[in-house]
């Protein structure tokens, strides 16, 4: 484990492009925040202020290819993925146009055709997720990877066990990425498990694990890039442990009684957006205009997200029994023929999921 700051990137698309996805990330969930604040976002919000130093170099490093697998704390993540600031807004407003119909919210951004499988509410719930599509790669024979990002508090269950020790004793690609943020929930690490060190667990599976400073982007991108190469090369997984810390509560709901505001005010000193443009900037290789050019430019997406979700129509009222369970295929085709019907394809617009790549 090693605290001191990475090198930064050598080109500069990539050492700005890292700056302006975490911008990017930060306009999002203050927006997400203002507007749950405002009654338009409804449910449960958990948001990602403080920690996008993780999302924005960890996201660089996967390709297309790779299936990627998330918590509930997910925004960021699909964001960077490919998936439109409307969209997301539109889910979380749950408007009809988001990724999910609207039926997610914020804590089930999925869309297929991303090989983006989304946020899970159940805490260690991707895990398995995960290793059971590596396991499907191996299978078909595919050098991709299988990432999956999970909090410390993952590491508790049951899941996380079964996890590790299906990926290592099966040798499947998956890069385990556990956000250490010190608080699962409510309840301090240090309080909660014997070994606080993620990657010593995970090491005890025999599976090659790494401790990063995870309020460093740069620090991130260099080692989710070898962890990720790896993966792919050996098919063997690996366990990224990023030291990160949440700014905001757990959720919009946590009244935060279990941790001390001086904490939290000692952490953001170390916010990953303004240290990283300050070693950008003595680096000579920034300048406060490309700054607000960037800042200029993730406030116009954010609120043009934001109109698109308002003015995004509700799923109609007769459409809320829909999805709900599979057609059976037999039965039709039976109730078909007894009616003297012809046998047809169900039309592709009207299968679930045909929206966000589902249905393919």
């Amino acid at each position: 484990m090693n605290d001191s700051a990475a090198t930064l990137p050598a080109d500069d698309a990539t050492a700005l492009g890292l700056l302006e996805d975490m911008l990017r990330i930060r306009r999002l969930e203050e927006k997400a925040a203002e507007f749950y604040s405002a009654g338009k976002i409804r449910g449960f919000l958990h948001l990602y202020i403080g920690e996008e130093a993780v999302a924005a170099g960890a996201m660089r490093q996967l390709q297309a290819e790779d299936s990627i697998f998330t918590t509930y704390r997910e925004h960021g993540h699909a964001l960077l993925r490919g998936m439109s600031a409307a969209t997301i807004m539109t889910e979380m407003f749950g408007k009809v146009r988001g990724c999910s119909r609207g039926r997610g919210g914020s804590m089930h951004l999925f869309d297929a055709s991303l090989r983006f499988y989304g946020g899970s509410a159940i805490v260690a719930g991707a895990l398995p997720l995960a290793v059971g599509m590596a396991l499907a790669d191996q299978m078909r024979g595919r050098k991709q990877a299988s990432a999956c990002f999970f909090g410390e508090g993952a590491m508790a269950e049951g899941a996380s066990h079964e996890s590790l020790n299906l990926a290592a004793l099966w040798n499947l690609p998956v890069l385990f990425l556990c956000e250490n943020n010190l608080y699962a929930m409510g309840t301090a690490l240090s309080r909660s498990q014997v070994q606080t060190a993620m990657a010593e667990r995970a090491r005890l599976y025999g599976i090659s694990s790494e401790s990063v400073d995870g309020m460093d982007v740069a620090a991130v991108h260099d080692a989710v890039g070898r962890a990720a190469e790896a993966v792919r090369s050996t098919g063997r997984p690996h366990f990224v442990e990023l030291r990160t810390y949440r700014f905001r509560a757990h959720s919009m709901f946590d009244a935060e009684l279990y941790r001390e505001k001086a904490e939290i005010e000692e952490w953001k000193q170390r916010d990953p957006i303004p240290a990283y443009q300050a070693r950008l900037e003595a680096a000579g290789r920034l300048t406060p205009d490309v700054v607000e050019a960037m800042q200029q430019r993730a406030d116009k997406e954010m609120e043009a997200a934001v109109r698109e979700a308002d003015a995004a129509p509700w799923e109609p009222v007769e459409d809320l029994t829909r999805f709900i369970y599979t057609r059976n295929a037999a039965h039709e085709r039976h109730e078909r023929e007894h009616a003297g019907e012809h046998a047809h394809d169900v039309p592709r617009g009207d299968t679930p999921g045909a929206a966000n790549g589902l249905a393919r």
